[in-house]
C-alpha cells in the first residue's frame, strides 16, 4: 500500500502463510494505508516465498527467527498454528516488535501469561484477534450497553457453525473450546463489560463424526457462563451447518435486548414460485472480512499512535479461562469455578486426534 508524502510505513512481518496467515498478507499488503507487508515467514519449504513473490513482500524466510531480528520490521502478525502462537509471542516481544496474534494467543494459563509479561516488559503492543468486536453488529450492540441503552445485562448468547468438511484426525482434543468457542467466550465478555466469569458448565460431544467419539473428537458443544454479577451466558458450537457460517449473538438488559449476526451474503431477499430464497455466508472470511481488516487497521493505528491494542493479552487470558473450564467440565460432568482452573494444567493439546493412544 502507497504511504503519504513523508509518512513511515508501519513495517510488518506476517508468520504463517496458511488460510488466515495468507487473508491477514493481503491486508497488509494491499488494503491499509500507511502499511506495508516486509516479510513472510513459514517452515513449510517454499510457502513464504510462494505468499511473498504474490503479494510484494521485500524478504521470505523458513525461519521466524529471521524477520523477528530484521531490524526494518516494526511489528509482526501471528498466524502459525495455535500450539506455537504464545512462544512466537514471547520471541517477538523479546526481538521488540508489536504483535498481532490470531486467536488463541496461548494453549495454556500459563503460556498466556508468559506472554502478557513479555509484552509488557518490552514495552510493545500485544492485540489478539477477537474480530468479533470490529463487526458492525457487535460494535453497535457494544455501544448500546456503553451508553446504557440496554440497561442491566440479564442473559447473552453467542454461537458459532462452521459450514463443515473439517478432517477429524486433525482435530486436537479441546479444540472447539480453545479454538472456535473462544470467539464466543470473548464475545460473552465483550458484551459484558464490566463482568468476568465465575463459573462455567459445558456438554459437548461427536455428533457431525460419531464415529470419532471413542478417540476424543467433540464437534458439538453447549457452553453456560455464569457471570460475578450473576448474569448468565450461553454459547454453543457445531463444526457442521448445512447452510453455511453462522455467527450470531444477542444480549437481555433490563432495557431491552440487541442482538447480532445475520449470515446472509446481502440484504437481498429472492421470492418466487417456489418461495423466498436468502443467500448464505460459507465461510469466516467471507462473513468477517471487513472486521479481519478492521482489527489490523486498529493494531497497526495503535502501533503507529503508541496507543493501547484494542484488544488485549488480558482479554486473551480470561477468553482462555473460560474455554479451560468448560473442557473440564466435560470431562468432570459438572460445573467448574474460572478459579479451579490450574495455572499449569495438563498438556493434552499438542496431540492430535489420531495420535491419542487407543
Amino acid at each position: 500500500m502507497s504511504e503519504g508524502a513523508g509518512e513511515q510505513p508501519v513495517r510488518v512481518a506476517l508468520v504463517g502463510s496458511g488460510r488466515m496467515g495468507s487473508f491477514h498478507g493481503r491486508t497488509l499488503s494491499s488494503r491499509l494505508p500507511g502499511v506495508r507487508l516486509a516479510a513472510v515467514a513459514d517452515p513449510a519449504p517454499g510457502a513464504a516465498q510462494r505468499l511473498a513473490d504474490a503479494l510484494g513482500a521485500a524478504r521470505a524466510s523458513t525461519d521466524p527467527a529471521e524477520v523477528l531480528a530484521d531490524p526494518d520490521v516494526d511489528a509482526v502478525v501471528v498466524a502459525a498454528p495455535a500450539r506455537f502462537h504464545a512462544d512466537l509471542v514471547v520471541a517477538a516481544a523479546g526481538a521488540g516488535k508489536h504483535v498481532f496474534c490470531e486467536k488463541p494467543m496461548a494453549m495454556h494459563l500459563a503460556d498466556a501469561r508468559r506472554a502478557i509479561d513479555a509484552a509488557r516488559e518490552a514495552g510493545v503492543v500485544l492485540q489478539v484477534g477477537f474480530n468479533r468486536r470490529f463487526a458492525p453488529d457487535w460494535s453497535a450492540a457494544r455501544a448500546l450497553l456503553d451508553d446504557g441503552r440496554l440497561g442491566a445485562v440479564r442473559l447473552l448468547r453467542s454461537l458459532t457453525r462452521d459450514p463443515g468438511g473439517f478432517d477429524p484426525s486433525r482435530v486436537a482434543p479441546d479444540t472447539i473450546f480453545r479454538e472456535t468457542l473462544i470467539h464466543d467466550f470473548d464475545t460473552l465478555r465483550f458484551l459484558h463489560p464490566g463482568a468476568e466469569a465465575v463459573e462455567v458448565f459445558a456438554l459437548a460431544d461427536a455428533l457431525v463424526e460419531p464415529g470419532w467419539r471413542e478417540r476424543g473428537l467433540l464437534d458439538t458443544a453447549v457452553v453456560t457462563v455464569r457471570f460475578d454479577d450473576g448474569a448468565i451466558g450461553t454459547a454453543e458450537a457445531c463444526f457442521e451447518a448445512a447452510y453455511g457460517y453462522d455467527v450470531r449473538g444477542e444480549v437481555l438488559g433490563s432495557g431491552g435486548s440487541a442482538t447480532t449476526g445475520d449470515g446472509r451474503r446481502t440484504g437481498m431477499v429472492f421470492s418466487g414460485a417456489d418461495g423466498r430464497r436468502v443467500d448464505t455466508a460459507r465461510s469466516d472470511q467471507e462473513l468477517f472480512a471487513g472486521a479481519y481488516t478492521a482489527e489490523l487497521a486498529a493494531f497497526t493505528d495503535a502501533v503507529r499512535a503508541g496507543t493501547p491494542a484494542a484488544v488485549t493479552g488480558e482479554d486473551a487470558y480470561a477468553a482462555l479461562a473460560i474455554a479451560l473450564a468448560a473442557a473440564e467440565s466435560v470431562r468432570s460432568r459438572r460445573p467448574v469455578r474460572i478459579d479451579e482452573v490450574p495455572i499449569d494444567e495438563v498438556r493434552v493439546d499438542e496431540v492430535r486426534v489420531d495420535e491419542v493412544p487407543r
